[in-house]
């Protein structure tokens, strides 16, 4: 497959920069020490960007990484995908963008919309709907989300315009720089309303999907609070403390309490959700 070119137009009109006016104590400094120490700047895509004409300048002259920056010059930096290498087919479909800046955007996914393309779904996902708003905006870039969600469930997440800012985001994101809360419906009540699950998780061994509550397992915690209950079901509020793959569907049916219509931790019922 051959990746597709986001340096012609109408994308070479939307690149983003990143610049850095060089400080009194960066005197002397190469380029590639400044990118990564000062600025943060991957080793790979210090690598991808320099073979660029715009990859990295200095003064408004492309320079390279062993180029030494004097102080007071500007450093400026390629930030925007060149190639799209992701292999996710641009396709219309619904995009509900609750904020966006140069560096990212926040979605609001509906429940039922994968957020990757998968051999039984490589068209209606919402990787496909955000490069094809790439391609209508004349935005330069590829697929780049900082998490993911279930595709039953509904809720924001964020999605980097350049792999830059993919980085810092997911290193930032099991910290307490985000705050990850969901609202679930669940079979039965659990006891107490209120408290923290703290159960290791792994892959089951007899499933490639399936996680089960395993001693050997990653360590996973889960804040739950009750804020209504009838009819032998709950409203709960759960707050992400680790990041695993169906922690909250895991950690609540241990309490005894799957979520309502869960077919793979609980009971599927169609007819009811």
């Amino acid at each position: 497959m051959v990746p597709f070119d986001l340096t012609r137009p109408p994308f070479d009109r939307c690149v983003r920069y990143l610049t850095h006016a060089a400080a009194a104590e960066e005197d002397g400094a190469e380029v590639q020490t400044l990118l990564r120490r000062s600025l943060g700047i991957s080793s790979g895509w210090i690598k991808h960007v320099k073979r660029l004409p715009d990859g990295i300048a200095l003064d408004g002259r492309r320079v390279t990484t062993r180029d030494r920056v004097r102080a007071g010059q500007t450093l400026r930096l390629r930030l925007s995908d060149s190639v799209r290498r992701s292999g996710i087919e641009s396709a219309p479909g619904p995009l509900h963008i609750v904020y966006e800046d140069e560096d990212l955007l926040v979605l609001n996914k509906p429940a039922g919309v994968p957020v990757h393309p998968s051999p039984h779904q490589n068209l209606n996902t919402i990787g496909n709907f955000l490069l094809y708003y790439y391609d209508f905006q004349g935005i330069p870039a590829d697929f780049h989300p900082v998490h993911r969600l279930d595709r039953g469930t509904s809720g924001l997440m964020i999605a980097a315009k350049h792999p830059c800012a993919q980085e810092r985001l997911r290193r930032a994101f099991h910290t307490d720089a985000f705050r990850r809360e969901y609202l679930a419906v669940c079979d039965a009540v659990p006891a107490p309303r209120r408290g923290v699950v703290d159960l290791p998780l792994s892959r089951a061994p007899d499933s490639i999907l399936r996680r089960e509550v395993s001693a050997a397992g990653s360590p996973a915690r889960t804040e739950y609070e009750v804020l209504a209950e009838g009819s032998g079901r709950c409203l709960v509020r759960l707050h992400l403390l680790t990041g695993r793959t169906h922690q909250i569907r895991v950690h609540m049916a241990a309490l005894g309490c799957p979520l309502t219509g869960d077919f793979l931790y609980g009971r599927e019922n169609p007819a009811l959700i």
